[in-house]
């Protein structure tokens, strides 16, 4: 399981806002290229990068800083905010991003991840917004009248490389990951699935371990590791050390 620490960015500063509401964002660094140097230097094995004037304005705005980020660590970075457009995919990809997520235009424009996984198969994910189960675009300022498991549905066959999953009412919040939800989503789809929202401790990481062998891929992030509440080594360690253990337990039945 994948802890991805997240760098959201917003008027080019390193922020963390609650339930995705701008009004309420804290800054945690004015150099977003070192920022992922730290999470680098932690240990991190990817990056999550969120482009939050993008997904606000529908286009990309920081565009520079997500390339001068993706050339200065040696790990994976995956990210969205904004992303609208085919050759806005390709630019990324082509500029050391690893992994691209389409959340809006997925609902918008069905085709642009049809065509992006037939384009670069594995490195499109598909990112799920849900405020009470609904999903929600347009940097999460509109809730629509489709389901998770239904909008999952419409891309089943799709060679996705993972469901990015959130659940905006515990974003920022440090309220626990909605464990129930995510099991859900990995039972119906058959993708792999980043959960994010919610984390607070090492407790919430406990809790999704169970839900490793259906398919959980990893978990994002942010304010918790920028407050302190959950240290990145320690929960890397803490899970390498649980699934390891599982697995000999398993060898030994």
């Amino acid at each position: 399981m994948i802890i991805f620490p997240a760098i959201d960015l917003k008027d080019g500063l390193c922020v963390r806002l609650m339930q995705g509401d701008p009004g309420r964002a804290t800054v945690y660094g004015k150099d977003p290229v070192e920022m992922a140097l730290r999470w680098e230097a932690e240990g991190a094995r990817w990056l999550h990068v969120v482009d939050l004037d993008g997904a606000f304005s529908q286009a990309p705005k920081n565009r520079d800083v997500i390339v001068a980020i993706a050339g200065s660590v040696s790990i994976p970075i995956q990210v969205g905010g904004g992303i609208r457009r085919m050759e806005t995919i390709d630019d990324y990809l082509s500029r050391g991003v690893e992994r691209v997520i389409l959340g809006t235009a997925a609902l918008r424009d069905p085709e642009i991840v049809e065509e992006a996984c037939r384009r670069y198969p594995r490195r499109i994910a598909l990112g799920i917004d849900a405020r009470d189960g609904m999903v929600a675009v347009e940097g999460w300022k509109e809730t629509t009248g489709s389901d998770v498991i239904s909008v999952l549905g419409r891309f089943a066959g799709l060679e996705l490389a993972a469901v990015i999953y959130t659940d905006i009412h515990r974003d920022g919040m440090q309220s626990g990951v909605n464990i129930e939800a995510t099991r859900r989503l990995l039972e119906s789809g058959g993708v792999p699935v980043i959960a994010s929202g919610g984390v607070a401790t090492l407790d919430d990481i406990e809790a999704l371990l169970p839900l490793v062998p259906l398919g959980l891929l990893g978990v994002i992030t942010g304010r918790a590791i920028y407050n302190g509440t959950l240290r990145l080594g320690e929960a890397m360690e803490f899970v390498a050390a649980r699934l390891s253990a599982s697995e000999t337990e398993s060898d030994d039945k």
